[in-house]
């Protein structure tokens, strides 16, 4: 009996020769099966990773974030020409529409009507010329002063202003048209016609409606 052969089994148990079993190892096809599959998951991890890290560093959040604000601005900047966001800016009028009153504030004389006969050739009506009232005379310090009903602000005002550089806008609660020009003592004449011209032809220029407060992002 061989010394491997366990008490009591004889000789039917006999373990002989010199080869034993050994484990198989598993078969080529399950290896390329498992290679697959952890081949996969290497990559889905890898994309996972690559992918945060473009969100990081390019601010993904922020651009999906903002991309329906921009789609809102598209279409508010396409909106019909009869909505409100399409309003056309008032028209300024033309210097034939505005009447100049031209008032002298200066110790110069004949300064109120050599302005007006100018302005009159430029197109511009004339009203009253003369002395300026006690509460400008000899206190306009500046070329002038324009001074109109509210309304003037933002129609007469630009308009004749371009006549005058450094000419001082106010307003008083006249509810005429009319304008007043007042000279100041640092008045020495009116802008040159070339440039006035220049300046009125800037002003019909259209421009571009301004954005609303909350569509700062437009």
């Amino acid at each position: 009996m061989s010394m491997l052969t366990p008490p009591g089994m004889g000789g039917k148990y006999r373990i002989t020769g010199d080869k034993y079993p050994r484990m198989r190892r598993p078969s080529g096809r399950r290896r390329i099966v498992l290679a697959v599959i952890a081949s996969a998951a290497a990559v889905g991890l890898i994309g996972w990773g690559t992918l945060q890290l473009i969100q990081v560093f390019t601010g993904g959040d922020k651009a999906s974030a903002a991309a329906p604000a921009a789609r809102d601005c598209d279409r508010k900047q396409a909106a019909p020409a009869g909505s409100s966001d399409a309003a056309k800016p008032k028209p300024l009028p033309k210097p034939g529409q505005i009447t100049v009153n031209v008032f002298n504030a200066t110790p110069r004389g004949g300064l109120a009507k050599d302005t007006a006969d100018e302005l009159k050739k430029r197109g511009f009506a004339i009203g009253e010329v003369g002395n300026a009232t006690k509460a400008f005379d000899k206190k306009v310090k500046g070329t002038g002063i324009l001074l109109g009903a509210k309304s003037a602000a933002d129609t007469a005002f630009p308009v004749l202003g371009t006549q005058l550089a450094g000419a001082e806008p106010k307003t008083d609660g006249r509810k005429g048209g009319e304008v007043d020009l007042i000279l100041g003592t640092k008045f020495k004449d009116l802008t040159e016609k070339a440039d006035a011209d220049k300046a009125l032809a800037e002003l019909a220029k259209p421009e571009p409606t301004p954005a609303k407060s909350g569509d700062k992002n437009c």
